[in-house]
């Protein structure tokens, strides 16, 4: 049987609605904020509800603009407070100082999956400057000490991210990490216009069913918050959605090619400036809490 490849939850539960199935341990908010951005809040409370979706237990949201393709500064700037917003509400660290490491997951030598490098090349990098002249340095009482790195992917090192991953985390020790990744979806009108944020951590290469091992909380010791865009569509879900009227499934040799827009360079280069923003934004504060 063919099965739809979408790593948003809102997705996958908007599946379980068109079929009609009931969800239980499972809840959804919604809320429009600033103009033409949507919010949705995917909650899953239960290990049913998460057998079900085929994801942890855990926050999934999802920023939603139609025109966050678009080159409109001043719209990804109300995009990149969203962003913020959501994510300071995330981070479970109550510290006046918080060390944060920014993971850039992907290939940057292949475009649709070079978000996560972008973004971490784009950050306002701080620990280096904290630790070697203080506190003061950067004109505040408070300042959080950021790092970031891009641990590539397995053809280019040979070891898994999450092996680079742990190696940086035992010599820096930071409180949380935020790994940003390009994501898959069922629905080609979310390609580029749709950020997920999740506090439940994220399968390096999942995007194109190349699942590597988890990083999560599980695996690293420390909160994970996963940041991801989706940047291609399953070529299988195109056709299966064009001819679900004429076929039951589809060729299942489809499921091994991707389709991306054909102005991918350009959305990629926006939207690493759009999340990196966010990100700088977030940890700009004194300090960041869950409140």
């Amino acid at each position: 049987m063919f099965q739809v490849r979408t790593d948003l939850a809102l997705e996958t539960k908007e599946k379980f609605e068109e079929d009609n199935v009931e969800l239980k341990g499972v809840r959804i908010h919604e809320e429009e904020r600033g103009e033409n951005i949507k919010i949705t809040e995917v909650i899953i409370e239960t290990e049913n509800g998460a057998k079900s979706m085929g994801k942890p237990r855990g926050s999934y949201i999802t920023i939603e603009a139609q025109e966050m393709t678009d080159g409109d500064d001043g719209y990804h700037r109300e995009i990149s407070e969203e962003l913020a917003k959501v994510l300071r509400g995330m981070i479970p660290v109550n510290r006046e100082e918080l060390s944060v490491l920014v993971v850039g997951l992907g290939n940057r030598e292949i475009t649709p999956d070079a978000l996560g490098p972008r973004v971490a090349d784009n950050m306002m990098i701080t620990r280096h400057v904290i630790r070697e002249f203080g506190k003061y340095a950067l004109g505040a009482e408070h300042s959080n000490l950021i790092s970031s790195i891009v641990p590539g992917v397995m053809a280019q090192t040979g070891m898994e991210s999450l092996e680079i991953i742990r190696g940086v985390i035992r010599e820096t020790e930071p409180d949380c990490i935020v790994a940003v990744d390009a994501l898959a979806a069922r629905s080609v009108k979310r390609l580029n216009r749709t950020i997920q944020i999740t506090n439940t951590g994220i399968n390096p290469g999942s995007g194109v069913g190349n699942h590597r091992h988890g990083l999560n909380r599980e695996s690293v010791g420390i909160p994970v918050i996963a940041i991801g865009v989706p940047t291609v569509v399953d070529a299988a879900t195109i056709v299966n959605d064009a001819i679900s009227g004429y076929y039951e499934e589809v060729d299942c040799t489809l499921n091994s090619f991707f389709v991306t827009p054909k102005d991918i360079d350009e959305s990629i280069k926006r939207l690493s400036f759009t999340i990196s923003e966010g990100l700088n934004l977030a940890f700009e504060k004194t300090a960041c809490t869950n409140s």
